[in-house]
């Protein structure tokens, strides 16, 4: 099975996916990881001008067969949450590079992002 993986955005091993188009980083899962989940029901994301610390957990995917824990790629304050979410989870399985992403974060260290899997390097791991 082949999956979606932009060549624009950077990968966690974990499966989520950053952009930074606009000096902050959005935030969200691959469509590798919203196919191993299965069908998701639930959406656990922190509020607006909460921080997150790169590496730790920041919130929680639930589906219909697994609970999966969400990890920040960066360290900074959440701008903004995908509020949709919260009433449509589907959407991270519809679209999870475009309307099923999940926070943007104004990074408080942008080297973080240098760490990141290029699209090369992530379509290997999940290969």
């Amino acid at each position: 099975m082949s999956f979606e993986v932009p060549d624009d955005l950077r990968y966690m091993e974990s499966h989520e996916w950053t952009s930074t188009d606009d000096g902050s980083v959005r935030i969200g899962i691959t469509d590798f990881a919203q196919d191993e989940l299965g069908d998701v029901v639930f959406v656990e994301l922190p509020g607006e001008g909460d921080e997150v610390t790169h590496g730790e957990e920041f919130g929680v995917v639930e589906s219909i067969k697994a609970v999966s824990d969400l990890y920040s790629p960066v360290s900074g304050t959440v701008t903004a949450v995908n509020e949709d979410l919260f009433d449509q989870p589907e959407l991270v399985n519809e679209d999870p590079f475009g309307d099923g992403w999940m926070l943007e974060v104004d990074p408080s260290d942008r080297d973080a992002l240098d760490e990141l899997l290029s699209a090369d390097e992530y379509r290997d791991q999940i290969e």
